[in-house]
């Protein structure tokens, strides 16, 4: 009896063909020295006979083993396991029955604590605070898989299926150009158009052309965290210049350029991350000249512009833009799903082509069936449909969210109703902090996650932001009486 044999264990409802299992498990059995460097394996007849398989099955695992390179075959003499292995030096392991992936490597590398984030893991029975985010339940989900399947369908279909264009699918890239300059009154081409797996590839590109090591990009002194990590990790130097109720302050940016080269400047001008203030058409019309008159870039985050429920969404710094200083962010994700990560970066074609050049080398090209889905869905008016059942949806769960954060909670918070977006800005009362705070309401199920990343400035200002759009009106009062108790407990300890 070959030593082996009792180790060799076949899975008959396996879609794997026998010969590979047996050549798996002999590969380990060499792996592990059970079979040692120049052991003869047993004859095909044996041990097809001691496993209670058909020879053939042996006869092509012994060939796979040579194929491999693990065995070699000596005429009259038998197949041996090949005599010059190296012995495989391993981590012995406690237990056999240890299954799963390495914890650690066996090799040096790098971390980087500008990227990492504070992960939670979820509980179905908690309610988790968000930044604001579209609620996927109100995905149009029907409508995008019959787009995708007529597509699918179509007899040409083959010629998107190879490697296509790092720009992006050509006909979403045309059907863009047109829905931007009619919806946000921009001028441009598909020339002027690169598609992105969503807004974050849009920063990243830009992050990565434009800035070098000590290079200086203006923020705001509360912006988006994420954007914050990509111009960090490019060794840039932040500077921030405050927010107000008009958005970023541009005199300010003004006062910087005169005695500092600036790279870049970012902006969420229509509705500013996290606060939700909107860039006045003066600061606007400030910043497009101070950039023309200092040559920097403005990189411009239009993150939530299809929500707007006072009025009609304002125009986008890249509309004024005759000068190629904007490069011009936005995604279809945010408005849809996250799930659909397409997005796009509008600049001047020479930007485009290079960042298009960039873009190959992190992501070959997106997912070109997907993105003549979406070329579809827009122009036959579905997503412009769908903003406007969404938007009414959204602008009633805003109205609810601000009336019961006020009426339950009043005492406790400051806040001013947003005029878009799918978040508020909340100021918590100086008496409390939302350390406290936190982790009492873990005691209610309601997850307020990382609430210092609204602060990355250290203003100490107590403000975080809190989604409303993704809850439905069962969700909100839940979600209020949760806070609503966790706040209680606080204020008794306040007493006590």
């Amino acid at each position: 009896m070959f030593p082996f044999k009792t180790s060799i264990k076949f899975d008959r409802k396996s879609n794997q063909a026998l010969y590979l299992q047996l050549s798996n498990q002999i590969i380990q059995c060499i792996k592990n020295q059970t079979l040692a460097p120049n052991t003869k394996l047993p004859g095909s007849r044996i041990l097809a006979k001691d496993l209670n398989v058909h020879r053939k099955t042996i006869v092509a695992c012994y060939e796979e083993l040579l194929l491999q390179g693990w065995v070699e075959s000596i005429p009259k003499k038998g197949t041996f396991v090949l005599r010059n292995l190296p012995i495989l030096q391993q981590q012995k392991i406690n237990s056999s029955k240890v299954i799963g992936l390495k914890k650690s490597t066996g090799f040096s590398f790098y971390k980087n604590s500008i990227l990492s984030k504070k992960l939670t893991k979820k509980n179905d029975d908690f309610i988790y605070l968000n930044d604001g985010v579209s609620d996927s339940r109100l995905t149009p989900i029907n409508e995008i898989a019959r787009t995708y399947r007529r597509i699918s369908a179509k007899k040409n279909i083959f010629d998107y299926l190879s490697y296509g264009s790092t720009y992006g699918n050509a006909t979403l890239r045309n059907v863009l150009a047109n829905y931007l300059n009619s919806t946000r009154g921009l001028n441009i081409s598909k020339d002027n158009v690169l598609i992105t797996r969503g807004s974050q590839m849009g920063i990243w590109l830009s992050a990565q052309l434009l800035l070098q090591k000590d290079d200086i990009i203006i923020v705001g002194n509360t912006n988006y965290e994420s954007a914050d990590s990509t111009f960090l990790n490019q060794h840039a130097k932040l500077v921030r210049v405050m927010v107000d109720k008009n958005g970023i302050v541009t005199d300010d940016i003004e006062n910087l350029c005169k005695h500092q080269q600036i790279k870049a400047v970012y902006v969420t001008s229509h509705h500013h991350h996290p606060t939700t203030v909107t860039l006045s058409a003066k600061r606007r019309i400030h910043l497009l000249n101070l950039a023309k008159q200092y040559n920097f870039a403005i990189i411009e985050d239009d993150y939530d512009y299809d929500f707007n429920y006072n009025h009609a969404p304002i125009l986008p710094l890249a509309s004024h833009d005759t000068n190629g200083n904007v490069i011009y962010i936005g995604s279809i994700c945010k408005t849809i799903a996250p799930v659909y990560r397409i997005g796009y970066l509008i600049a001047s074609t020479e930007f485009v082509d290079e960042a298009s050049k960039l873009r190959g080398f992190i992501d070959r090209q997106g997912d070109a069936l997907l993105e003549l889905t979406f070329a579809s869905f827009i122009k036959s008016g579905d997503l412009d449909r769908h903003i406007r059942k969404v938007l009414k949806i959204y602008k009633q769960r805003r109205d609810l969210f601000c009336k019961l954060l006020k009426a339950e909670l009043g005492s406790f918070f400051q806040f001013e109703i947003p005029k878009g977006g799918m978040a508020v800005w909340v100021k918590l009362n100086s008496n409390y902090c939302w350390e406290t705070i936190a982790e009492i309401a873990k005691e209610y199920k309601l997850e307020i996650g990382d609430w210092q990343r609204y602060d990355s400035a250290k203003l100490n200002h107590n403000y975080i932001r809190i989604g409303f759009a993704a809850y439905n009106d069962e969700e909100i009062y839940e979600l209020i009486n949760r806070f609503k108790k966790a706040f209680n407990d606080v204020k008794m300890l306040k007493i006590l």
